[in-house]
């Protein structure tokens, strides 16, 4: 009798971008670790996937390695380009316009942008506007959201403490305050 059961098919996958264990940038959701890359069915096939935990959240997320770049999930960044974002941050700032609509669709999509230098100009523009005008409440809460970003990802960069950051970023902010 003839075996009529086809051979057992190995998936291969193309090497992931990222590592278990690497710090990566999840955009709007800030710092995540990879804990584990695991294979899982979807449909009819199977897809790697890339098992991050976001700490900020305490949320462990599923992200399959072929829409990471899509998504905009990114290496954090060096300390060079960190140094460059606390350096921006302590720059004069361009005026946002007055509408808050306006500004808020604009950084928001800074923020979906993801990158560090998009996060610094964020957090720039709406520190600034705050000292003039208090922000309404999606914009507050936008800077907010921006400035841990910015702090979570920075504090990782440098090898720094959480609280040491954000003294830094604030000392910063603080350089061109009228």
């Amino acid at each position: 009798m003839v075996n009529m059961k086809s051979p057992r098919k190995t998936v291969r996958h193309a090497p992931t971008k990222y590592k278990v264990g690497q710090e990566i940038v999840y955009p709007l959701q800030g710092v995540g670790h990879i804990s584990a890359i695991e294979e899982k069915p979807f449909r009819d096939k199977k897809l790697l996937y890339y098992i991050v935990y976001l700490e900020v959240t305490d949320m462990t997320i599923m992200v399959p390695v072929g829409k990471a770049d899509e998504l905009g999930i990114r290496a954090i960044v060096g300390k060079k380009e960190s140094q460059k974002a606390l350096r921006l941050i302590a720059e004069e700032f361009e005026p946002i316009p007055a509408d808050w609509k306006l500004r808020y669709q604009m950084n928001l999509d800074l923020l979906k942008k993801g990158s560090i230098i998009d996060i610094a100009n964020v957090v720039r523009a709406l520190y600034h506007r705050s000292r003039i005008k208090e922000l309404p409440i999606l914009e507050r809460k936008l800077y907010d959201s921006a400035l841990k970003l910015l702090i979570d990802e920075i504090s990782f960069s440098i090898d720094k403490s959480k609280s040491d950051v954000e003294e830094l970023v604030f000392a910063k902010l603080k350089t061109n305050a009228k």
